[in-house]
């Protein structure tokens, strides 16, 4: 009897947000190319949601730090 392949791996979260950023801007480079096959297309648009995602937690986590920091008063960040 013939094995089937086993479905592939789901993709793991990023290690950081850079990585996710990355991989992001990778994906979206290959779908507005238009070489990439339909379902290849789909997986990438469900990926990149994932990461899109990803990388908004990010950023609200971040940005919750930073106003327990200032003492609940979100300030703008100027660099001195």
């Amino acid at each position: 009897m013939p094995k089937t392949p086993a479905p592939p791996a789901p993709p793991s979260e990023p290690v950081s947000y850079e990585a996710a950023l990355q991989e992001l801007e990778q994906l979206v480079g290959s779908i507005e190319s238009g070489q990439m096959p339909l379902d290849q297309m789909l997986a990438g648009y469900q990926r990149g949601a994932t990461l899109l995602a990803f990388c908004r937690d990010r950023l609200e986590a971040v940005q919750d730090q930073i106003k327990v920091l200032d003492e609940g008063q979100l300030q703008p960040w100027t660099q001195e």
